[in-house]
């Protein structure tokens, strides 16, 4: 028993013991670490390998070997919390773990500073945190040559890059001063390095960028002779590598300034620099060479570089100029054979099918649909429209010249343009070969020519149908216009010109209301029309609709700003809605752009006399008098406005124009003779009258204005032309008397029925008395123009004018007879100037058309 409790006793002081050493040994194990973190070692680690080629390394966590614990159990350690290791695949703490209250050392040279006395939860601080950011980065020293440099050298590139983003807006003036800004600062730099002692480090691509900018802004500046000197510092620096091709560049600014030897010197030097590898720019570069000889009128040079290049590169553009060249030296064979090289230029693009959705390949068509509206796209549709605008125009020109009649041209081209890609352009060229006849006069054959189109596909069908409503409507043939105008609707109803071709033949009938629904539905169709708006304010206009019509003639304006047609009717609008100023201002923008139309002066003239201004209305109508001499309403108010003014010698010249114009209305001889009366020139108006007389006879007015005259100059005339007064007057009472009473008769005849017509009329000879009669009264209808049951067309100013008691001055009234009435009396009516029949319904079919019914 003794023995055993020895036994323990020594067991528990042996255990004390090594107790005491494991909390002494605090430098003990420093070599044990995780194996984890050897990477030299992991070629030879089983386990990782084994994770790596397989799954291995999803499987559940190990055990660790240290007892009683496991890694999943163990909390991770945080810089806030108990930093407590993961333990090893090995079952090994980490070194630096806390083990019994106290952490290991980091390494095994020297202590780490850790104690037996450091507790759980410490903090962990290698990097030394704790002791606040690191001070700020050392600033760099900007008084060094070197960092003065590079500064300079990034305001020198940004003001290169500001004047190019400058340019790229329009705003060439601040281009230029922005170019010349960095022009002055890379010279300053050049300075600065030489300055210091670094002139061999220039940098010649910085100088190159400044000089080219420089060059390229002067020229968009259009200051040619900077440009040219800014060019040549370039090319002639042999420093600069490539310099010789901105002779193009000078080339190009002796074409703007019509320099054309001199720009084919350039070309040509620009040429020999650039080697054969580059084809395109020097295809290009004879190009330009090409097209200056043809404006230098050499068109023998021009086809030897345009032949050249299609037989190297052949072009659309190219073989379009090839065909200008022979046309102007009239070569017909070569302008057939430079035909057809311009259809077979290949242009390169995809045919459209490849752009038509499947019905099976969902992927595919997600990528069609994608592509089909793209850049690359719209640049492929872009060029064929342009290789067609050129074979059209080709055609056009050269098929009166290849052959002996146009027809014949037109119809070899036809055929040649059948057997090549462009199939689809053979039907337009029919179409102009109507047109063509059209510009002849040769109506017939335009008309045979588009009813060839009746059996073909819609699209030729509705284009051929539209020209012929149009050429029917103009001959007035209305039935044949409307038929054809429903034949084209009927073959695309979504042809705006055959829609408005179908509204004028509505309207032409006065059924507006229907013709402003066709006008509406080519304006659905096509947004665009504007000769559809321009109808249809007219068809507005004539329903009375003024506010509609202003709001069409509105939007025409903001489409077309420069129409005077648009303009002319906004300004008869506003005169219609009882606004005389906003029509004044319309009026003068229709001057702004026809400067000499003499219908919108006269129209200008009458509002502003309706304004009472007579100033500006003198004005606006002597102007509209001096670009047309022949409107009788503008002469006729010119005179009257002298008479007014008390100026009779100058109204006399405007009266005498009128006699010209109209040699058969006698009021206007009378009115000279009139003013010379006025003027006191008795003895020239005595002259007039005399001459009036012996051209018409039988005129009262001119007979008692020589009774009068004769009276008071004491002539021996007077009893002469007395008698033949009273025998006029008394021809004149009986003439109305019968006038009268057959119409008496004949309105009685007509209530009467056939037999009052017959006991009305007794014998032959009465009826030929009446009808001599009547015949005379229409005479007298002609020959007595001033009489006071006629009246004079004067203006309403007139009516202030001296009346029939003042027949020579206004200062010595005479009562000469109760029935005289003077020409320039109180009775005549107003004057209607013609300004607004310019553009309203009888021009309607030339007006309002417009060439988009006649396709070019």
């Amino acid at each position: 028993m003794s023995v055993l409790l020895h036994n323990l006793s020594r067991e528990r002081e042996m255990e004390n013991v090594h107790l005491a050493v494991e909390e002494e040994d605090i430098y003990s194990g420093y070599n044990d670490y995780n194996p984890t973190f050897d990477s030299e070692e992991l070629e030879n680690d089983v386990g990782f390998q084994q994770a790596v080629r397989t799954s291995h390394g999803r499987r559940p966590p190990m055990t660790a070997k240290f007892p009683g614990t496991a890694i999943g159990a163990r909390p991770l350690a945080t810089a806030f919390g108990a930093r407590i290791p993961l333990a090893s695949s090995m079952g090994r703490p980490m070194t630096g773990a806390v083990q019994d209250g106290a952490a290991r050392p980091m390494t095994a040279v020297r202590a780490a500073g850790y104690t037996s006395s450091l507790t759980r939860g410490s903090t962990f601080d290698p990097l030394g945190q704790s002791k606040g950011p690191a001070p700020p980065l050392e600033g760099k020293n900007e008084d060094t040559p070197e960092e003065k440099i590079k500064i300079l050298e990034k305001k020198v590139n940004d003001l290169i890059e500001e004047s190019c983003m400058a340019q790229s807006i329009g705003a060439l003036q601040l281009a230029l001063e922005k170019a010349k800004e960095a022009g002055r600062k890379e010279r300053a730099l050049v300075r600065q390095r030489e300055q210091s002692g670094n002139a061999e480090h220039i940098n010649l691509d910085l100088t190159y960028s400044v000089l080219l900018n420089l060059a390229n802004q002067y020229a968009n500046n259009e200051m040619y002779p900077e440009a040219l000197n800014s060019y040549q510092v370039i090319v002639k620096n042999k420093m600069f590598s490539n310099a010789g091709r901105l002779k193009v560049n000078m080339a190009n600014i002796y074409v703007k300034q019509k320099s054309y030897p001199k720009a084919i010197k350039f070309y040509r030097m620009a040429l020999d620099q650039i080697s054969n590898a580059h084809k395109e720019l020097r295809i290009k570069i004879m190009q330009d060479i090409g097209v200056v000889f043809v404006r230098m009128g050499q068109y023998s040079d021009a086809i030897t570089s345009f032949e050249h290049i299609m037989s190297e590169s052949p072009n659309i553009k190219t073989g379009f100029n090839l065909i200008l060249c022979y046309y102007a030296i009239g070569d017909r064979e070569r302008m057939k054979k430079a035909f057809q090289k311009l259809i077979s230029v290949p242009l390169g693009i995809d045919d459209e099918d490849k752009y038509i959705p499947s019905n099976d390949d969902n992927d595919s068509n997600m990528v069609i649909e994608a592509i089909k509206n793209d850049k690359l796209h719209q640049m492929e549709r872009n060029l064929k429209v342009l290789a067609e605008k050129y074979i059209m125009t080709a055609a056009k020109l050269i098929a009166p010249a290849i052959e002996t009649s146009f027809a014949t041209g037109f119809d070899w081209c036809v055929d040649i343009v059948k057997s090549s890609q462009y199939i689809e352009l053979a039907n337009d060229l029919e179409i102009n070969k109507a047109i063509t006849y059209l510009r002849q006069k040769d109506f017939n054959q335009a008309v045979e020519t588009l009813k060839t189109f009746e059996k073909k596909d819609s699209r030729v069908k509705s284009a051929a149908a539209t020209n012929l409503s149009f050429l029917y409507f103009l001959e007035k043939d209305y039935d044949q216009a409307d038929r054809y105008a429903d034949l084209a609707m009927t073959a695309d109803r979504y042809n705006p010109a055959a829609l408005i071709n179908k509204g004028n033949t509505v309207f032409v009938k006065q059924d507006y209301e229907k013709a402003a629904e066709f006008y509406k539905e080519a304006l659905r169709n096509d947004s665009s029309c504007t000769e559809a708006l321009y109808n249809l304010g007219l068809t507005y206009k004539k329903l009375n609709r003024l506010d509609e019509a202003l709001d069409c003639f509105l939007k025409l304006h903001a489409i077309l700003r420069n129409s005077a047609q648009v303009m002319y009717q906004l300004a008869n609008l506003y005169e219609l809605l009882e606004d005389p100023q906003q029509a004044i201002e319309w009026l003068i923008q229709v001057l702004s752009v026809t400067h000499t139309d003499p219908q919108a002066l006269a129209k200008l003239g009458e509002l502003y006399d309706s304004e009472g201004d007579k100033s500006q209305a003198f004005q606006y109508y002597y102007e509209s008098f001096r670009y047309y001499p022949s409107n009788i309403d503008v002469i006729e108010w010119l005179g009257a406005y002298y008479i007014e003014t008390q100026f009779c010698e100058k109204a006399i010249q405007f009266f005498e124009r009128a006699t010209l114009i109209q040699p058969t209305q006698v009021k206007w001889q009378l009115m000279v003779a009139s003013c010379y009366r006025r003027s006191g020139n008795y003895q020239k108006a005595l002259e007039t009258y005399k001459d009036i007389h012996r051209k018409f006879p039988e005129n009262v007015e001119c007979l008692r204005f020589l009774v009068r005259l004769c009276t008071d100059m004491g002539l021996n005339e007077v009893q002469e032309y007395a008698t033949k007064l009273k025998k006029v007057e008394k021809m004149k009472e009986i003439r109305e008397q019968r006038v009268k009473s057959g119409r008496e008769s004949n309105s009685r005849g007509r209530r009467e029925g056939s037999a009052g017509v017959s006991s009305s009329v007794s014998s032959p000879k009465k009826a030929a008395i009446m009808e001599t009669d009547v015949k005379a009264g229409e005479r007298m209808k002609d020959s007595a123009h001033s009489s006071s049951t006629k009246g004079e067309r004067l203006s309403a100013k007139m009516r202030s004018l001296p009346g029939s008691n003042e027949p020579y001055e206004a200062s010595s009234p005479k009562e000469i007879d109760a029935s005289y009435v003077d020409p320039l009396g109180p009775q005549m009516e107003r004057p209607k100037t013609g300004a607004k029949r310019r553009v309203e319904d009888d021009d309607f079919a030339d007006e309002e058309l417009g060439d988009d019914l006649l396709p070019e």
